[in-house]
């Protein structure tokens, strides 16, 4: 059965996410499609929205400004963490993403900015969060 993209729908698609300076910050053209049903927590929901009506044998180019996408960028997500809060024997460096678990047991990704002796600096904004998104979209299949 297929037809257009609804809410609990099976989606097989080819993406693209550019940068506002033409960096290709995640794609699917290269390897296999994603295989996604809306609504499962897979795609951020407002990537789902530009997916919703679309058809197989679709495709889209959708400019989203950072508060249509990720948001924008907030220094209050930049947090110091004492360098003996990391394993003794882990490395750290610049641009690193490391999952943290959250008190109510959610993983979420920092950044690390900056490695200092005891310290070291965190960015827990999603890595998208302040840019302008050009996505490219591309439906194979809808069930």
């Amino acid at each position: 059965m297929s037809g257009a993209v609804g809410p609990q729908s099976f989606v097989r698609l080819h993406y693209s996410i550019t940068l506002e300076d033409g960096r290709i910050a995640d794609a699917t053209e290269s390897e296999s499609p994603l295989e996604i049903e809306l609504g499962a927590g897979i795609l951020h929901p407002n990537l789902e929205q530009l997916l919703l009506g679309l058809k197989a044998g679709d495709k889209d180019v959708v400019t989203l400004l950072p508060e249509e996408g990720f948001g924008e960028w907030d220094e209050g997500l930049v947090q110091t963490l004492p360098r003996h809060d990391f394993p003794e024997n882990m490395v750290v460096s610049p641009g690193q993403i490391i999952g943290f678990k959250t008190p109510s047991g959610d993983e979420v990704p920092g950044t690390i900015l900056e490695v200092e002796e005891n310290a070291v600096i965190l960015d827990f904004n999603h890595p998208l969060s302040g840019h302008t998104l050009t996505i490219g979209l591309e439906v194979l299949e809808v069930q």
